[in-house]
């Protein structure tokens, strides 16, 4: 640890090897927008902690949420909310972690990952997390073309084209500040998810019936069960877990054992608090979806509807509340929750990919090309199937969420339990096994649903011998590799590594004085702060 004139400690980024940023400070001036965590005891240092968490569970809310929470209301009534529960409890552990990984070692997720795994391996997790955020897009860009077909009445493939220029509306929007624009965002979220609410009172979902399909698992048929891992690939997104190791480093925190706790402790409650409103909101999407949808009230119209429900049609749901308006003020809501949605995205693949390769491009052009990848596929499905295919889409994206997570989440697990890597911080072994439970569970999961839904193909696709003998060995060969990817990250010793930052063992923690704090500050990654989006200049301290 290098130590500048003024005797401010200056912590290095990386331990070693040919990196750009091998021996650079975290930060180089004192100056970087930043937000000071005060060296004291207070509970009012949890405002200087909130806003990573708030970011992040936009992710839970957006127009891929709402088409799973959707078809699953409307084809199975309340039978799958217990994935919802399931998969908030899980994201919250998860998040935390990744939060925990940030605040301790002054490194994100990414990061580890390059410094951790050989030039190969390494390629690959980029190359996947590279696939796990056009496929998080992709629902962005069909919700944002539903969102104007509703509105204006373009078709939804001219509207997949048209969110190509999304990236430089969000831009110039952003003149006047991303907070604001991100206030705008959440008020009209926030107005749907009111919607929501206020339908439930109209469509009177059996309390009983909603409390056993929050609390009794059950997966009935093949459809369930794929219907369920997209619910769970919407809800736990793998570009999230790099997202919040990277946002959590633009706070400048205390370097004392106390500090660090409160650091984990508080990001845990703001997290927890987050995640509480995303999930009453995909609670409600997907009680109203079958109150409405299995009511035996329902005209033709709504009837056809629901048979095949997607969000270009799903503004009937919420006519009760908002009557004629209700597909106008849908629309308007949905643009705004992809639209916010890209804002993460962004943040992830500036992350991602200053991570694992150390490139950095500007926030605008990595939003554009993240974009052109989503909308190939996009616009093709929408051109040869319509809205429902494009719909069918957004299932399919959150299931690749869902294929690719144990590559995100099985090295954050691997570096949150390492006491190399933590330290004192290191996961218990009870968050440890529960964890290891979470993610195993989800492969076995993938694995049961990959297997049975290709068996299923070969033996009922009406295929020629030749056809099933060559698919046969093609597929399982592919659910090979993925088995051995995964096997390769779990039974793979850590390197041996110093501790980074200072303070973070029960050695250091007699150097600091008798009250507890600590003279030594982890200073912000200035990095890390210039890729995100506009924001506010100058230093803020929370007193």
């Amino acid at each position: 640890m290098a130590t500048s004139a003024t005797g401010q400690p200056q912590f290095i980024a990386s331990t070693g090897g040919n990196r750009s940023f091998s021996n650079a400070p975290l930060i180089k001036n004192e100056d970087a927008d930043q937000i000071v965590v005060p060296d004291k005891t207070s509970w009012k240092n949890l405002f200087a902690y909130i806003g990573p968490g708030f970011l992040v569970s936009i992710a839970y809310i957006d127009p891929g949420n709402f088409e799973t929470d959707l078809q699953s209301g409307a084809q199975y009534k309340y039978e799958l909310l217990w994935i919802i529960l399931v998969a908030s409890c899980a994201a919250l552990i998860i998040q935390s972690l990744a939060a925990n990984l940030g605040v301790v070692t002054g490194k994100h997720l990414a990061e580890h990952c390059r410094n951790e795994y050989p030039k190969v391996p390494n390629f690959i997790l980029w190359v996947l997390a590279e696939i796990a955020i056009v496929a998080c897009d992709i629902p962005e860009v069909i919700g944002t073309a539903f969102a104007l077909n509703m509105l204006f009445k373009i078709p939804v493939w001219i509207g997949v084209l048209l969110t190509g220029f999304s990236t430089l509306i969000l831009l110039a929007l952003q003149q006047y500040g991303v907070r604001k624009l991100e206030f705008l965002i959440a008020f009209l979220v926030f107005t749907m998810a009111g919607c929501f609410f206020a339908e439930l009172g109209y469509a009177k979902p059996e309390a009983k019936e909603v409390l056993h399909g929050l609390f009794v698992p059950q997966l009935k048929g093949n459809g369930a069960t794929g219907l369920a891992i997209s619910l769970l690939g919407a809800m736990v997104m793998p570009h999230n877990l790099f997202l919040h190791s990277a946002l959590v480093l633009s706070r400048k925190i205390p370097r004392s054992v106390r500090s660090i706790k409160e650091a984990c402790r508080f990001y845990m409650i703001e997290s927890g608090f987050a995640l509480a409103v995303a999930f009453l909101i995909n609670v409600s999407v997907i009680s109203v979806s079958g109150a409405v949808c299995s009511s035996s009230n329902l005209n033709p119209e709504d009837q056809a509807s629901c048979k095949d429900l997607d969000l270009n049609k799903a503004s009937f749901l919420l006519r009760n509340v908002l009557g004629s308006w209700s597909s106008k003020l849908f629309a308007i809501a949905l643009l705004a929750s992809g639209q916010s949605s890209t804002i993460t995205g962004t943040y992830a693949g500036q992350y991602v990919m200053q991570g694992f390769l150390d490139l950095r491009l500007k926030p605008w052009l990595r939003n554009f090309l993240t974009r052109c990848l989503a909308i190939v596929p996009s616009l093709i499905v929408a051109l040869i199937g319509g809205s429902a295919g494009a719909g069918q889409l957004i299932i399919i994206a959150s299931m690749i969420l869902s294929f690719e997570l144990p590559f995100a989440l099985v090295p954050l697990l691997k570096f949150t339990s390492s006491k190399v890597k933590m330290g004192m911080h290191a996961n218990s072994i009870a968050i440890t096994a529960i964890t290891w439970i979470i993610g195993s569970l989800i492969m076995i999961i993938n694995v049961y649903y990959l297997a049975t839904s290709f068996i299923k193909f070969l033996f009922h696709g009406n295929l020629k011998l030749v056809e099933v003998v060559f698919l046969g060995i093609f597929g399982f060969s592919a659910m090979a590799v993925y088995l051995a990817g995964v096997a390769y990250l779990v039974f793979r010793k850590n390197k041996e590594a110093s501790h980074l930052l200072a303070l973070t063992t029960h050695e250091n923690q007699h150097s600091t004085n008798e009250s507890g704090n600590a003279s030594l500050y982890s200073l912000p990654r200035e990095d890390i702060a210039s890729m995100q989006l506009p924001s506010r200049s100058g230093t803020v301290d929370i007193d």
